[in-house]
């Protein structure tokens, strides 16, 4: 069940031999979680962590020879969510400076580059970790920190199906545009509505035809038991904890001296 679930779910992994890639996924786990959760804690107004944080990613990408420019583009996932931190300098209240004429709150100020910064961060290490870790290990990983196994069921079949999801949506354009199909204006919300209820439709029989292929084979509603192995030598953690720990310093350093 393991390995089967576990194949297909294009990884986002950055091909290369090092140290990061060899690494057990387990340890990347919890050093990604770490070093997420030590940029979240750092304080407000404190700016000067996040050029420590920089340098500690700047180890990881190094280590890894992952390619700058990739990791970069990959954050532009996060720009819908962070538009909002436009409004804050208008909305921020308190004292302002003026920006090209314009009043814009201090305060708003700071609070959306703090915001900006944090998920920054926090999207750079799990682009680090996606680059350097494959879909399939990332959930053995979560298996082997004893995640609820119907979690860690339900998202292989997530990974394993997803191409073929996509593979029928590219199947549905191509058959509405040899149809003359072309929605590209907001008359054609009904070509869109049809193709959208047709993937529905697909995809609920599919998931009926994958259910009664699992009862066939003996499946009973209960999930069989994980094989997750034994979990990486403590020299492994160890060396995992090194670049979270310089995280976890600089954001307690900044506590400190606030």
């Amino acid at each position: 069940m393991s390995g089967s679930a576990h194949q297909g779910g294009g990884d986002l992994v950055i091909p290369a031999d090092t140290p990061v890639h060899r690494m057990a996924p387990a340890p990347k786990i919890v050093a990604t979680v770490l070093f997420i959760v030590a940029v979240a804690f750092t304080p407000s107004r404190i700016f000067w962590p996040f050029l420590w944080y920089a340098f500690v990613l700047a180890v990881a990408v190094a280590l890894a020879r992952l390619p700058i420019l990739t990791l970069v583009r990959r954050l532009v996932v996060e720009v819908p969510f962070l538009l909002f931190t436009v409004l804050l300098p208008f909305t921020g209240g308190g004292p302002e400076i003026r920006v090209l004429g314009l009043p814009l709150s201090l305060n708003g100020l700071q609070a959306a580059a703090m915001i900006i910064l944090k998920a920054t961060f926090g999207l750079l290490a799990t682009g680090v970790l996606a680059a350097t870790t494959s879909l399939p290990e990332i959930i053995t990983g979560f298996e082997q920190l004893r995640m609820p196994r119907v979690l860690t069921v339900i998202a292989s079949f997530m990974v394993r199906y997803l191409e073929l999801l996509v593979a029928e949506l590219n199947r549905l354009r191509t058959a509405r545009a040899c149809r003359g199909g072309n929605p590209r204006w907001l008359w054609h919300v009904k070509d869109v509505a049809g193709c959208l209820g047709a993937m529905f439709l697909r995809t609920l029989e599919r998931g009926e035809r994958v259910h009664v292929a699992m009862l066939s084979r003996g499946f009973d509603g209960r999930l069989p038991p994980a094989s997750t192995g034994t979990l990486p030598a403590v020299r492994v953690w160890l060396a995992a904890a090194i670049l979270p720990a310089l995280a976890g310093a600089g954001s307690i350093t900044a506590a400190v001296m606030t």
